[in-house]
């Protein structure tokens, strides 16, 4: 969904476990968390603090 990335909860390089907490999106007014729908390392963080982003953007890259 289309909105506005608030916080960024990891950095490249941390272990991510299924659901962690990755950002924190504003859209529509509301603050949504985006979770990881898979365990492994963040490789790269795509986004910045502030960056307004689309639906189907990559986010957050986990290998």
């Amino acid at each position: 969904m289309p909105g506005t990335i608030l916080e960024i909860k990891v950095n490249v390089g941390d272990t991510v476990s299924i659901g962690q907490v990755l950002l924190i999106l504003e859209a529509m007014k509301m603050e949504n968390e985006l979770t990881s729908d898979k365990a492994g390392t963040v490789k790269e963080i795509k986004v910045t603090k502030g960056q307004a982003v689309n639906g189907g953007d990559p986010l957050i890259i986990i290998g």
